[in-house]
C-alpha cells in the first residue's frame, strides 16, 4: 500500500522546511498530491524517495540547475558529468587553499623575524602585510587559470548553497482580488498598462486557502503584491506620469471594463490626472 505522508512529517523527519519542499516543488523536482478530503499537500513512497535523492546531491553542493538536469535525463551521463565537474572545482579549490597556506605561513615567518621595539621592523611588518594584500589580489595562479582573489572566497564556496536566498526588507502595496484568475490577468493588464516587471508567483497559502495564487509585480519603482482573498477590500494606488503621454496610454487600458473612470483637466495641481476603478475593483489615482 503507498502511504501518504504530511507536508508537516516530512518537513520534521527530514528537518527541511515546509517552504523548501514547495520550492522544490516550484522548480518541477517533487511532486505532492491532494485528497478530496484534504487540503494540505501529501507525499506519495515515489516523491518520499526523490526527496531523499534530492537531499543526498544538495549535501554535494550540487545546484537546483543541475540536480533537475540530472531528473530529467535517463541513464547516467549527466549525472556523471555534473559529479565529474564537482571533482574538478574541488581540486581548484584545494589547489588555491594550499597557495593562500604558503601566504600565511610566509606572514608568519615575517612576523616571527620582526623586532616589535624597532619602529622600523613595525613600519617593515606593515610594507609586508600590504605586498601580501597586493599578491592576494592580483597575482594569477599557475597551477590554475583562477585568478588567485578567490582565495578570498574559497571558505564561502565550499559552504552549502542555500535552497532559498533570503531577501532584503522590502515595500510593497497589496491588492486583494477575487480569485486567481483575476490575479493573473490584473498582472497581465499592468504589465501593459505600466510595463510592469513580475518578480515572482507564490501558491503558499493554497494549502489553507482554496486557489489561492500570489504575484508579486514592480510597477516603476515600488512593488505591489496581488493575492487571490476573496470578500477583502481591493487596495489602490497613486501614481504620478513624467508625461500625458504614458497617463493617457494607462488610462486607456485600465479604463476598457471599468467599474469608473475619469479623466480631469481642471485640477490646480496637476494639468491632466485620472481617477479610475478598474474592473477588478482596484482603485486608482493618476497625475502628471
Amino acid at each position: 500500500m503507498n502511504e501518504l505522508a504530511k507536508i508537516r512529517d516530512i518537513s520534521i523527519k527530514y528537518d527541511i522546511s515546509a517552504r523548501t519542499l514547495r520550492y522544490y516543488e516550484d522548480m518541477g523536482l517533487l511532486t505532492s498530491t491532494r485528497g478530496d478530503d484534504y487540503a494540505y499537500r501529501l507525499y506519495d513512497n515515489a516523491a518520499v524517495q526523490r526527496l531523499e535523492q534530492i537531499l543526498i546531491l544538495r549535501k554535494l553542493n550540487i545546484s537546483i540547475k543541475d540536480i533537475r538536469r540530472i531528473f530529467n535525463t535517463s541513464g547516467s551521463e549527466v549525472v556523471l558529468e555534473v559529479l565529474g565537474k564537482k571533482v574538478d572545482a574541488i581540486d581548484e579549490e584545494v589547489s588555491l587553499l594550499h597557495e593562500l597556506r604558503e601566504i600565511v605561513l610566509e606572514f608568519i615567518r615575517q612576523i616571527e623575524q620582526a623586532d616589535f621595539g624597532k619602529e622600523s621592523d613595525v613600519k617593515l611588518l606593515y610594507e609586508r602585510a600590504k605586498e601580501i594584500e597586493t599578491h592576494i589580489v592580483n597575482v594569477d595562479y599557475v597551477g590554475n587559470s583562477a585568478n588567485v582573489n578567490r582565495l578570498l572566497e574559497v571558505t564561502e564556496k565550499l559552504a552549502v548553497t542555500p535552497d532559498i536566498v533570503e531577501k532584503h526588507s522590502y515595500c510593497y502595496l497589496i491588492f486583494n482580488l477575487k480569485d486567481r484568475k483575476d490575479v493573473v490577468e490584473a498582472c497581465a493588464l499592468y504589465s501593459e498598462a505600466f510595463g510592469a516587471e513580475k518578480i515572482s508567483e507564490d501558491f503558499s497559502a493554497s494549502d489553507w486557502i482554496d486557489g489561492w495564487i500570489g504575484i508579486d509585480i514592480k510597477i516603476f519603482n515600488f512593488g505591489i503584491f496581488v493575492q487571490s482573498v476573496s470578500d477583502a477590500p481591493r487596495g489602490g494606488c497613486c501614481i504620478h506620469f513624467d508625461n500625458e503621454e504614458d497617463l493617457r496610454k494607462a488610462y486607456d487600458l485600465l479604463s476598457k471594463e471599468a467599474e469608473e473612470c475619469h479623466l480631469h483637466l481642471d485640477w490646480h495641481w496637476t494639468p491632466l490626472s485620472a481617477v479610475i476603478v478598474d474592473k477588478f475593483g482596484v482603485n486608482w489615482l493618476f497625475c502628471v
